[in-house]
């Protein structure tokens, strides 16, 4: 990752996935400070109100939706309102936007593999890219770094492990020196303690309900089988340029430590703050400066017990498999991702018990050929559609809730 100047002008942001929990605390530290930060564009793909009441407060030039349908209804809207702000629609509209000549710096907030393709136009077009969106770095590390270091881009963690690590290795960001290990910390989610033999009877409403954290619903299930943890094991792979055996996961279910760096020398350095994702934010889009976040004081006096723990991968089969994948490489993370993808849709939409998340995966990497070496964006959604399609053929043959699993075929 390369590190901005200083800038002394207006910031001019286009925010990708603007109405998702990382694009609304985005615009509340954006609101904090109107000198410094001007928002030229915002996307959504299906939350045209809330998208509408963003335009209101925000003015921006350009907005992008999924469908043409949600297009004209929000133009509607916006015409009503004495708001001359420009309307498209598409994917292709969406990659318009994340390269455009009219933005300095990208927020790429679009949950799961749909953000690829616009972080990756980012990434072409030399902008400073504050990453939220993991699943673009574990589909296509290689390439999404490669491509970064060869268009002048900057990339920023958005994640608050990647930042704390980010902010942690200082000035050994650039070389490694003296790291010994990535340790990054994960609260454990709202089923840490609870009875394995009850896991199978979990709903959505209580995978989602995430005892730190306020997120979107795909990645309070991940929290809750922490895949997002194996995840972010292998964006810190790609992000840092550390190889698998350095990379440590440790339950901590305050969430006060974000993550830490391992030094050589034994020192360990921790970054701590309370769980608000407007703390990394703020720090990404003002770095290499410091601004207020809006985020409530850490209040040490308060913290009785800051406690640590393996994780348990038993308990937590997701985050074993993130860990295979990427020791074996990385080759077979497209098919990680995708598969639970569409697991965890099928979860949330009751299709599927939530200890099923994890079979679906582990099935579609037995049954799945990892990605060869040097494989390009096409190969990457080749195996993202492929892998798709298997855990789909996988969830057909699962019983709804109530009912015995049967083979699959």
């Amino acid at each position: 990752m390369s590190s901005p100047t200083v800038s002394h002008g207006t910031q001019r942001l286009a925010i990708l996935g603007s109405t998702g929990s990382i694009g609304g605390s985005t615009l509340d530290v954006v609101a904090r400070h109107p000198d410094r930060f001007t928002v030229t564009a915002l996307t959504a793909h299906r939350s045209i109100d809330r998208l509408y009441d963003q335009c209101l407060a925000f003015r921006p030039a350009l907005v992008v939706v999924g469908e043409a349908a949600d297009a004209a209804r929000l133009e509607q809207k916006l015409r009503a309102a004495h708001l001359d702000t420009e309307v498209t629609y598409g994917a292709d509209a969406l990659c318009a936007v994340a390269s455009s000549q009219e933005c300095d710096t990208v927020v790429a907030a679009i949950v799961g593999a749909a953000g690829l393709p616009s972080s990756l136009a980012a990434a072409r077009a030399g902008k400073k890219i504050l990453l939220a969106n993991k699943e673009a770095l574990v589909m296509s590390g290689a390439l999404f770094m490669r491509t970064v270091v060869e268009h002048g881009a900057t990339l920023l963690p958005l994640d608050s492990e990647h930042n704390a690590i980010f902010q942690c290795l200082g000035t050994c960001l650039k070389s490694g020196a003296g790291v010994e290990r990535l340790i990054l910390t994960a609260s454990g989610g709202p089923f840490l303690t609870r009875a394995l033999d009850s896991l199978d009877e979990v709903t959505p409403d209580q995978a989602c309900a995430h005892p730190n954290w306020v997120m979107g619903r795909k990645i309070s299930v991940d929290s809750a089988t922490m895949m997002n943890k194996a995840l972010e094991t292998i964006e810190a792979h790609w992000l840092f340029n550390m190889p698998a055996e350095r990379i440590e996961v440790v339950i901590h279910p305050q969430s006060v430590i974000h993550s830490m760096v391992a030094y050589a020398d034994q020192s360990v350095l921790a970054q701590l703050g309370n769980p608000d994702m407007r703390t990394p934010i703020a720090h990404a889009l003002a770095y290499p400066e410091r601004i207020d976040s809006g985020v409530a004081p850490l209040d040490l006096t308060r913290m009785a017990n800051l406690s640590f723990a393996a994780p348990d991968l038993s308990r937590f089969p997701c985050l074993r498999l993130g860990l295979e994948v990427l020791r074996d490489g990385c080759a077979a993370s497209v098919t990680l991702n995708a598969a639970n993808e569409i697991a965890v849709e099928a979860f949330l939409q009751g299709q599927i018990r939530f200890t099923a998340i994890a079979q679906v995966v582990e099935e579609a990497l037995h049954r799945l050929p990892p990605l060869a070496a040097h494989h390009q964006l096409e190969d990457i959604f080749a195996a993202d559609a492929a892998a798709r399609a298997m855990a789909q053929q996988i969830i057909r043959h699962l019983p709804a809730f109530g009912a015995q699993r049967v083979a699959v075929h």
